[in-house]
């Protein structure tokens, strides 16, 4: 058994290498799947104690593809480069999120 070097971790996932986009698709496909709606969010830092990003636009209701969601990740990625981004899933039942998982760390963190 290894020991993981002392690093910070964020979110679901956190524990792996980072997402390759052929990942993050599989990881959104999941969520459409389940029926959850996709939204993504950014933030400067990625602290536990932080509760509230910034939402990039409005969740994606509508979405049916990965595609759609992985084009407003590229956009947010492109706009905000220099934040944390995140995918998260929203249950429409239960009224709250399901999960979470980052798409894109800063690479000065």
């Amino acid at each position: 058994m290894q020991t993981l070097p002392k690093e910070r971790r964020y979110e679901t996932l956190s524990y792996l290498p980072p997402l390759t986009d052929a990942q993050i698709a599989k990881q959104i496909q999941y969520i459409l799947d389940q029926g959850y709606i996709p939204a993504i969010e950014f933030n400067e830092i990625s602290d536990p104690s932080e509760a509230y990003w910034t939402l990039w636009k409005l969740p994606l209701f509508g979405a049916k593809t990965t595609q759609e969601v992985l084009n407003e990740i590229q956009s947010c990625r492109s706009q905000f480069s220099s934040n944390f981004i995140r995918v998260v899933g929203f249950d429409n039942i239960k009224q709250c999120q399901i999960l979470s998982f980052i798409v894109h760390k800063p690479h000065n963190r």
